[in-house]
């Protein structure tokens, strides 16, 4: 069997320059400019949850639960786990990340993302119901989203049970 070189060994140990140099995944919706601010974000980020694609992840989760169909009010569900993937289950979760994307972003696309969200923040208030005590129920009661009756499943509302 013949010997390999040792320049072909290093090349398949030595990672591209260009996996580093990648633009980032477009988020739908936003601009490039956004996109990539957010994914600068998420890179620079020390939060166990906001992981790089963790904006995208939100705002689609956000969408899904707003495009329940139907006229009935809306339930958030608790997250069965608060591992990564599956805190998502928690609508009021994926807001609270894409609000601390938008604390970290830079002036411009901070103003896009949050004209964005002002769309889907007022389905939200439209589809869900104010919970009078969500002072003694939610763990962070000072987030406006997180002040709205929750404890459903979003699949039993959509059904009409």
């Amino acid at each position: 069997m013949p010997r390999r070189r040792p320049a072909a060994l290093r090349a398949e140990h030595t990672p591209r320059i260009a996996d580093f140099l990648a633009p980032p995944a477009r988020i739908h919706g936003l601009s490039g400019r956004t996109s990539a601010a957010a994914a600068r974000v998420e890179r620079l980020s020390g939060d166990y949850y906001l992981y790089v694609g963790a904006t995208d992840d939100a705002l689609r989760r956000y969408r899904a639960f707003l495009r329940t169909p139907g006229r009935r009010p809306l339930y958030p569900q608790d997250a069965q786990c608060s591992c990564r993937g599956c805190s998502f289950d928690d609508v009021r979760h994926a807001r609270d990340v894409l609000d601390e994307v938008v604390r970290r972003l830079p002036p411009r696309p901070r103003g896009e993302l949050r004209v964005h969200l002002r769309a889907l923040d007022d389905r939200y208030l439209r589809r869900t119901l104010a919970d009078p005590f969500a002072a003694d129920r939610q763990w962070r009661s000072d987030r406006w989203w997180r002040r709205r009756l929750s404890g459903g499943r979003e699949e039993d509302a959509a059904a009409g049970r």
